[in-house]
C-alpha cells in the first residue's frame, strides 16, 4: 500500500453520485475551484438542487438520476477517472422505519457503481463509508482493525458496500478506498428532515429560540467532524495510490450535553435542553483513531469550535 501520489485528480474527469447532497456538493464545490471537470449524479431524494445550483456551468454538468439505474452509469462513467460514490439513504432511523429502501439504495447503488466502473476502466472508485459499522464498542478510540458489529439497518448496508469494494479490488484489480466518516458537520446540512443531525438540529431550535432536543441523558461522545475535512479526506484519497479503509474523524471527543453548551455559547444563547427517550440503533461512545489516514496526508484542520463558528456564520446568512 503506497501513500505516493498519482495524475488521478490533474485537471481530468471526476464523477459525484450524490453530489447535490451535504457532503457531495461541498465535495463538488473544491473540485470545481480547483477547475476539475465534475458529472454530478443525484435523484434529488435527500439532495437538493440550490446545493449545486450556483456549481452547474462550463465544467459541472448535473445529471438528475438514481445508482440504481446501471445502464445510467454505464453511459455517464465513461472517460471517468474517478468516482467519489456519496450517494446514499444516510440515515440510521430512516433505515429501521423502511430497511428495504436502504438495502436497494445503498447495496445494489454501491454494487451498480462498481460494476460500471469495472466495465468503464474508471481508475478509482472513493466510496463513503460510515462509523456506523462499529456499532457500540469496548475499545475507544475505534481503530479499522477492530471487527465490525453493525446494530442498524444502515451500517449493515455501510458494510456490505465496504465489502464489495474490497471484492471488486481483489478480483477485477478495481482500486477502491473505503472512508468511514464519524459525524461530519458543516455548510449545507439540511436541518428540516426528520432525520437531521443533531448540530443542525441544535442550531436550528436555537435560532427559533426553542430548546434543542437531546435523546438520552446527553452523556454520550460523538467525533464531530467539519465538512472541508470531509472534502480534503476525499480528495487526497483519489490523490494518493492508498487503497483500503480508513477512519476520517478527528480524533477528539465531545459529549451531546457538552456540543449544546457549545453551540449556546457560541450564538449567545441562554436556553436549557430538553431530554427524551434514547433512540434505537445509537450507539453511546463513537470516536475516532486516525493514524492510519494519515498515511495518505490527512489530518482534521478545524477544531470543534472552528469548524460550528463557520457553520452558524452560513446558516444565519442563509437563513
Amino acid at each position: 500500500m503506497s501513500s505516493e501520489g498519482s495524475d488521478l485528480l490533474k485537471g481530468n474527469k471526476v464523477l459525484i453520485t450524490g453530489g447535490a447532497g451535504f457532503i457531495g456538493s461541498n465535495l463538488c464545490q473544491e473540485l470545481a475551484e480547483r477547475g476539475k471537470h465534475v458529472i454530478i449524479l443525484d435523484d434529488l431524494s435527500t439532495g437538493k438542487k440550490e446545493n449545486i445550483e450556483e456549481l452547474i456551468g462550463n465544467k459541472v454538468e448535473f445529471v438528475q438520476g438514481s445508482v440504481t439505474d446501471l445502464p445510467l452509469l454505464n453511459k455517464l462513467f465513461q472517460n471517468i477517472d474517478c468516482v467519489f460514490h456519496q450517494a446514499a439513504i444516510p440515515s440510521v432511523p430512516r433505515s429501521l422505519e423502511n430497511p428495504l429502501a436502504s438495502n436497494h439504495a445503498n447495496i445494489t447503488g454501491t454494487l451498480n457503481v462498481l460494476l460500471a466502473a469495472k466495465d468503464k476502466k474508471v481508475k478509482k472508485v472513493v466510496y463513503a463509508s460510515s462509523c456506523a459499522v462499529y456499532g457500540e464498542t469496548k475499545v475507544v478510540p475505534v481503530t479499522e482493525d477492530i471487527p465490525p458489529n453493525p446494530q442498524s439497518p444502515y451500517a449493515v448496508t455501510k458494510l456490505a458496500g465496504e465489502y464489495y469494494c474490497r471484492v471488486f479490488e481483489q478480483v477485477y484489480g478495481l482500486p477502491t478506498v473505503c472512508l468511514r466518516y464519524f459525524n461530519v458537520y458543516g455548510l449545507r446540512q439540511d436541518p428540516s428532515s426528520q432525520y437531521a443531525a443533531v448540530i443542525p438540529k441544535f442550531i436550528s431550535s436555537l435560532l427559533e429560540d426553542e430548546p434543542p432536543v437531546i435523546f438520552g441523558d446527553g452523556d454520550q461522545t460523538r467525533d464531530f467532524i467539519f465538512v472541508d475535512d470531509a472534502v480534503a479526506a476525499n480528495i487526497l484519497a483519489a490523490e494518493s495510490n492508498i487503497t483500503g479503509i480508513f477512519n476520517i474523524g478527528t480524533g477528539q471527543k465531545v459529549t451531546i450535553n457538552e456540543l449544546a453548551q457549545v453551540i449556546s455559547n457560541i450564538m449567545g444563547k441562554d436556553i436549557v435542553p430538553i431530554h427524551r427517550e434514547p433512540r434505537p440503533g445509537d450507539v453511546k461512545h463513537s470516536l475516532a483513531g486516525i493514524s492510519r489516514a494519515r498515511a495518505f496526508g490527512y489530518n482534521a484542520r478545524y477544531s470543534l469550535e472552528e469548524g460550528l463558528r463557520e457553520t452558524i456564520k452560513a446558516v444565519k446568512s442563509n437563513p
